[in-house]
């Protein structure tokens, strides 16, 4: 079949590959993960399903969802994100590593956005500072 532009659905996909590998390169802590751009402004709703939407983002989230320890999530409440008011709740968990060991405890910063969760903030020390934490124990029960 003739090529209509000149340039072949593969020749597209061998071009667009470093950008697509770029974007997963890292390991910088720092980063952000977003899934829904942000369409509203400062009244956001509370996100009623926040439990059951944070358990199956982690399910994917993690390598190995299997064998989470120390698991505990704060109620989400109002903070200022980017300079606009979220709904936040801090999560932290010991998830079990590749090689079958546990290492230290993370903290993750999760933000809604129209009362679903939107992006997951890693370095969450500044938006998860004096956070309740409750037991959450469905994450420390999760399958694959």
């Amino acid at each position: 079949m003739p090529e209509r532009s000149g340039v072949s659905a593969r020749s597209a996909a061998i071009l667009l590959l470093p950008i697509v590998l770029i974007g997963c390169a890292g390991g910088d802590e720092s980063r952000n993960v977003s899934f829904t751009a942000d369409r509203s402004g400062t009244n956001q709703p509370f996100p009623n399903n926040y439990r059951a939407e944070l358990l199956a983002f982690m399910k994917t989230y993690l390598t190995n969802p299997v064998g989470v320890h120390d698991a505990a999530m704060a109620e989400p409440v109002q903070r200022t994100v980017g300079g606009r008011v979220r709904y936040v709740s801090c999560l932290h968990f010991i998830p079990r590593e590749s090689d079958g060991s546990y290492r230290d405890l993370r903290e993750r910063a999760i933000v809604y956005v129209d009362g679903r969760l939107d992006h997951v903030v890693e370095n969450a020390a500044e938006a998860c500072a004096g956070a309740v934490y409750a037991p959450f124990p469905e994450l420390e029960k999760m399958t694959r």
